[in-house]
């Protein structure tokens, strides 16, 4: 915990309080979602990675329920077919989780600096060359109590993360299958596409606003870095470009 502490909770922490200390308006939610757009840009590469890879699995995901389909009641023969589809296709089934993994202490890390940080006014983490601003303004954009619950702000945070599945289940090409199969991959696209913004709100609106404008901000982010790759991958596809998926 000590190591969390010193490597992820007390720089993201200091950097937050720097941010909300050169805002001229010293605005807790502008500074968290300054704060948010740094981070993206850190794991930025990350993002690429992990972008190309799930819009890889969208593309083979028919192919993966026929082999469901075939193989129905036999696991091992499922198996050793779906690593030879993988095999072919060039894919690293575990490439796209990977990324996320990654940035898991920077979440944990920035719960705590949002959940704990930014209601008990305790700056005895700061660094001796962050002015300590003695109490923070927990009023964002004038409205906003980023230490309460708000709904707005869930359904906001859901919506982003419907428009954000929906640009990358739109990304996955149409394949010539059994009829049976298609009907099997629309099913999980629709569950996916529903079941992940409900899950959003759910928990948004259990957290205080700060996570919650933290959540809405790093989809809004994500979702721009996933349109931009794909106008990118379009025009590699339309000029012939051959584009490899990531192994990691």
């Amino acid at each position: 915990m000590n190591i969390l502490v010193t490597v992820f909770y007390q720089p993201l922490f200091n950097l937050l309080i720097w941010i909300y200390n050169v805002l001229p308006t010293h605005d807790l939610g502008w500074a968290i979602i300054i704060l948010t757009l740094l981070i993206r840009i850190v794991l930025y590469p990350l993002g690429q990675k992990s972008i190309r890879s799930q819009k890889a699995l969208q593309t083979i995901q028919p192919k993966i329920d026929a082999l469901k389909e075939q193989y129905k009641g036999d696991k091992e023969a499922m198996g050793k077919a779906m690593m030879q589809l993988y095999k072919d296709e060039g894919i690293n089934p575990l490439s796209s989780c990977l990324p996320l993994l990654i940035q898991f202490p920077f979440l944990i890390a920035l719960y705590y600096v949002f959940q704990n940080g930014l209601t008990n006014n305790s700056f005895d983490l700061l660094y001796p060359y962050v002015l300590n601003p003695g109490q923070l303004n927990h009023i964002a954009f004038g409205f906003f109590d980023l230490t309460t619950k708000s709904i707005p702000l869930a359904l906001a945070a859901g919506a982003a993360q419907f428009w954000q599945t929906r640009m990358l289940m739109g990304q996955r090409k149409n394949q010539p299958l059994p009829q049976k199969t298609n009907d099997i991959t629309a099913m999980m696209n629709k569950q996916m596409l529903y079941i992940m913004p409900v899950v959003t709100v759910f928990i948004g609106a259990s957290l205080p606003a700060g996570i919650t404008i933290y959540w809405l901000a790093t989809t809004v982010f994500s979702g721009l870095q996933q349109m931009i790759l794909f106008a990118q991958m379009k025009k590699q596809e339309e000029a012939g470009v051959v584009i490899e998926t990531p192994k990691i």
